[in-house]
């Protein structure tokens, strides 16, 4: 029997609530902004729900675990972040769940519609045989990072810029580590990632996407005529 990669494997999806989430879309499309993340929240929620293998919630600060407990059933598994940069938070949840036994841990966000089960899997299936599985975004950041050891010290890497991907894999190789890096996927951090997505999603039938991809048709005039603005400005 074909062993299955995601069984031994725990996956951490980071979350703030909608309304706590992206400020830099809110500068460029305002209050529109909570309802998209409302929208990436409930795909991701859906990832996890498909997820076959352990499945961790880890909500940034106590409004977002409230929010999140009103979203999840009351047996789901939570570990809160603690620490400053994101690189910290992820250092302090990586070492919660070793200290509890887990190896394999794959840690996501949940601003990247195009994640999907295939993608998880394969994830999944690397830390078999590497120490770090890497999913790079279009932006130089990443997606997705999972290993089967502990992360190195994190909280130096240029969080939030197009240099991520480049200090996450410096980091790796600094201490010997083996990476495998999966397909670029895009993550919706600006109002040009949220036009973008649209294209890559059309094809995708799973609901919660049907759901993004119906709201940004409907409003696709309005939200390029605001990136146009923003662009004109700019110049």
């Amino acid at each position: 029997m074909t062993k299955d990669p995601t069984a031994d494997v725990s996956l951490v999806l980071f979350l703030k609530a909608p309304h706590n989430a992206k400020r830099r879309l809110a500068a460029e499309i305002g209050k529109s902004a909570t309802t998209v993340a409302e929208l990436l929240c409930e795909c991701a929620l859906q990832d996890m729900e498909d997820w076959q293998g352990l499945a961790w919630f880890s909500p940034a600060e106590p409004d977002d675990a409230a929010w999140l407990d009103s979203r999840i059933s009351s047996t789901a598994q939570i570990m809160p972040q603690e620490g400053g940069n994101l690189g910290e938070r992820i250092n302090f949840v990586d070492a919660q769940l070793r200290s509890t036994g887990l190896r394999k841990i794959i840690f996501i966000g949940s601003d990247c519609p195009g994640l999907d089960s295939e993608y998880l899997r394969e994830a999944a299936a690397h830390l078999d045989e590497y120490d770090a599985v890497i999913g790079p975004s279009r932006d130089g950041g990443v997606v997705l990072m999972g290993a089967h050891r502990a992360w190195p010290e994190l909280r130096n890497l240029r969080w939030s810029t197009s240099h991520l991907l480049e200090d996450l894999c410096s980091a790796c190789e600094r201490s010997e580590w083996t990476i495998a890096q999966l397909a670029v996927r895009s993550d919706i951090d600006n109002l040009d990632d949220l036009l973008a997505v649209l294209n890559e999603l059309l094809n995708d039938t799973r609901p919660t996407r049907r759901d993004l991809t119906e709201w940004l048709t409907s409003r696709a005039d309005t939200l390029q005529t605001k990136d146009r603005e923003g662009m004109q400005r700019k110049t």
